[in-house]
């Protein structure tokens, strides 16, 4: 248990996490992983999200069945957020100095075997191209890696704010932690239901309910949409298909490939690897043989359909079904086929049979009668077309419908060293303020919430070292921007912005949020101007001072003042990166 629990700030690897606990970014995930869930309780803790509840889109939401619910919710999110992965949003870092951040807790070895950014390849699907240039990194020096911070619901949905967006934004981890918090506050599905799923290039959830979802960047994919075959599930499968999984993470705890220990409850992570590998694993009917077929779209061309058209017999490509899809409300499966051949031109049928092309009909009759075979005993049935189609393919075929309707997901061994925590009560019946209370009452010995509280920036609640350090050291957007500027034209600057945080109450953002978002509070405005100076010359000596509305930053002699909204009384002494706090 965290049995009254203290964060040890004299403990390198401690103040580390819990200053990343602020900027979030998909590195600080991969080594602390359990900074995950609690990005998802802080977005349940946020008022933002429970207005949701009053939108006229979610109205009697609450009567509603879960499909209803999970596809309400991905409409919303799709109509107020964009998946955004812009290189300048939160700025580029080093490979040499984030692993001299870490090398003294992580073994940077496995980090470059793991991580895409340090040279992990996964599976060839997604490393046929460069790595750098598929995110666009090319340009830079091979030691040049991004920030990628993770956002929480305030960060996405001021993205209305800056240039060229209309509406909210993040990118996956921060959308994976959004769609979780909404399927809670929202939808009413238990946090025990929820689990979110990290591979080296993506975030999903699985959310156990019927026979599971799977939430992908800002869509849903249930059982039958992975099995489809359209272009959207081809995406959706492809990090459980290449990819480990690195970490799984659940209101319970975390697994993490690489560390021994976890903190998830093992019968939870039990539960949840039989339930995704259910989800993962269909029987071979007929709608599922048409599905591969437009999934796997070399094998089509093996195939044509036999029909009657006014009493006569017809034959038309699979290829050309295929082709009538696009433009029609029917499918090529068996249920509408009849309905979508209605509306094909009659030219396109021939009077004979084609000429190498298996007969549909045939291999649909052996599949039907083929229940409980295995698909060797299937492949065998289909031996007879082996005079019909090239030689090998029908074999080649079978290898790819067995990896069809069946992926062996690669998430962590389950041979951990299981660590009992202590974790806060919530449930799909408290209020706002209930979690609010019970996250706040657990702190003193739960990590747990207590790391919810520093990513929810509550500042009345929190030590301010870890913030001012990731103020200071990993928000270089700002700067980079204002480069060149004096610090009077800097001060000018943001002075003009509105006076207003993107986070209500006693909360606080960082200086690269401030920039993006034009706007911030006063103490916020003092942070951004003492970020550039620092990083203007890192061997400045500065003094923030807050006395409930005015914040003053003494530098080189000169008073810089703020007007603030926040009510706080801190002293904050910055000399290059050692910090002192009162």
């Amino acid at each position: 248990m965290d049995s009254n629990f203290i964060a040890d700030f004299s403990d390198k690897k401690i103040l580390e996490k819990y200053s990343s606990a602020f900027t979030l970014s998909d590195m600080e995930i991969f080594i602390f992983p359990e900074l995950f869930y609690p990005l998802v309780l802080a977005n349940i803790m946020s008022p933002l999200l429970w207005k949701w509840r009053h939108d006229i889109w979610f109205r009697d939401i609450e009567k509603k069945g879960f499909t209803y619910k999970a596809n309400r919710i991905k409409q919303y999110i799709i109509q107020n957020y964009v998946f955004n992965l812009d290189l300048s949003t939160w700025g580029l870092t080093t490979k040499s100095r984030e692993i001299e951040r870490f090398k003294n807790f992580f073994d940077i070895e496995l980090l470059r075997q793991s991580n895409a950014l340090f040279g992990y390849e996964g599976d060839k699907y997604y490393f046929d191209i460069d790595i750098r240039k598929h995110f666009g990194l090319d340009k830079y020096d091979s030691d040049i890696i991004p920030f990628w911070k993770t956002e929480t619901i305030e960060a996405m949905t001021a993205f209305r704010y800056k240039e060229n967006f209309t509406t909210g934004a993040g990118e996956c981890v921060s959308l994976s932690a959004l769609y979780a918090a909404a399927m809670f506050v929202v939808g009413r599905i238990p946090l025990e239901k929820i689990f979110l799923i990290a591979t080296p290039l993506h975030s999903q959830n699985f959310i156990i309910e019927k026979e599971g979802l799977i939430t992908n960047n800002r869509r849903i994919v249930t059982k039958n949409m992975w099995y489809n075959g359209t272009s959207l599930s081809e995406k959706a499968r492809r990090a459980l298909e290449n990819e480990k999984v690195t970490i799984v993470s659940h209101i319970s705890g975390y697994i993490h490939t690489l560390y021994k220990e976890a903190t998830i409850d093992r019968n939870a992570y039990e539960f949840f690897s039989l339930k995704l590998r259910e989800f993962l694993t269909v029987d071979l009917t007929n709608v599922i043989f048409i599905n591969f077929l437009r999934f796997k779209s070399r094998y089509k061309s093996l195939f044509q359909y036999q029909c009657d058209c006014s009493g006569k017999k017809r034959y038309i490509s699979l290829e050309k079904l295929f082709e009538y899809e696009h433009t029609s409300k029917f499918n090529a499966s068996a249920e509408t086929r009849a309905l979508l051949v209605k509306e094909i031109e009659g030219d396109e049928f021939h009077l004979s049979p084609l000429q190498g092309k298996i007969m549909l009909n045939d291999t649909e009759e052996i599949i039907e009668k083929s229940y409980g075979k295995s698909l060797q005993e299937i492949e065998n049935e289909f031996a007879r077309f082996n005079g019909i189609a090239p030689p090998g393919i029908i074999h080649e075929m079978f290898t790819d419908l067995a990896d069809f309707i069946y992926t062996d997901p690669k998430i962590p061994d389950d041979r951990k060293d299981y660590l009992k925590t202590s974790i806060p009560r919530i449930t799909i019946d408290d209020s706002r303020e209930k979690i609010i209370s019970s996250i706040l009452r657990h702190s003193e010995h739960s990590e747990l919430a207590l790391l919810t509280l520093y990513v929810f920036r509550q500042m009345d609640k929190l030590d301010w070292l870890p913030y001012v350090k990731a103020a200071i050291e990993r928000n270089p957007v700002c700067f980079n921007d204002l480069n060149g500027k004096t610090i009077s034209d800097v001060f000018e600057i943001i002075t003009k912005m509105p006076n207003h945080s993107i986070y209500d109450d006693q909360r606080l953002a960082l200086p690269d949020e401030v920039w993006n978002f034009g706007r911030g509070d006063g103490i916020e405005k003092a942070l951004l101007l003492a970020d550039f100076i620092i990083q203007k010359n890192p061997s400045s000596t500065l003094t923030i001072d807050t006395d409930h509305k005015k914040v003053k930053l003494t530098y080189n002699g000169s008073d810089y003042t703020f007007e603030s909204n926040k009510n706080f009384r801190k002293s904050i002494d910055i000399s290059g990166t050692t910090y002192k706090i009162k």
